[in-house]
């Protein structure tokens, strides 16, 4: 059996001119994953790319799929600040005016760098299960208390069940508009997949 990518890093960058070489390393490694694929992704070609020795990076980091799981890491951690900053904001919404709202910020952080996204979608599962579980549940929180909170606009419901749906529900379509070039769609067409999915939602919670 094939043993198991170290996707951990060796060590934490605490220094600045530290950290700015981890920065260079990831910024690099996300940026050949775009043109080159997981495949053609090495240590040295990250290396040439961020503009630093090989040792220097084996420093910080393992192999390659550690650079990639930071990728991915940091890449969640943008998504997650926004989806942080939209649910304090819909706190007190009615849930038709909150579902969209969430469906649009759903929908619109999976538009930042579309080309990345799909790479992180269709390449990187090959190279082994990469951490994400944090995210998902703390997303999970998140909704689950808004519900909590608006129980009463909320038909008789198992409100773990109706956070599963909903979230597994939203996240498919903007998933989905991902890998369906979602730079090239019409801002036309994503107001009507924001408001069929909300009117799918709001149905299903009510």
């Amino acid at each position: 059996m094939a043993s198991k990518p170290l996707t951990t890093p060796r060590k934490n960058a605490s220094q600045e001119r530290s950290r700015a070489t981890v920065d260079a390393l990831i910024e690099a490694t996300a940026r050949i994953l775009v043109r080159e694929g997981f495949e053609k992704t090495s240590t040295n070609r990250i290396a040439e790319v961020a503009g630093v020795s090989v040792g220097s990076l084996y420093q910080y980091f393992p192999g390659k799929e550690a650079l990639v799981a930071a990728v991915i890491h940091r890449h969640q951690e943008e998504i997650m600040a926004i989806v942080r900053t939209t649910l304090r904001e819909i706190a007190d919404m009615p849930i038709e005016k909150a579902v969209r709202r969430l469906v649009s910020v759903a929908i619109e952080t999976h538009r930042i760098n579309p080309k990345l996204q799909r790479v992180l979608a269709e390449q990187i599962p090959r190279a082994g299960k990469l951490d994400s579980e944090a995210f998902v549940r703390e997303v999970h929180s998140l909704v689950r208390a808004y519900f909590e909170k608006h129980r009463k606009e909320l038909r008789k419901i198992d409100l773990d069940i109706a956070t599963f749906i909903c979230v597994s529900t939203i996240e498919a379509v903007a998933h989905n508009v991902v890998l369906n070039q979602a730079e090239v769609l019409p801002e036309k067409m994503v107001k009507v997949l924001v408001e069929e999915t909300t009117r799918m939602v709001v149905g299903y919670l009510r």
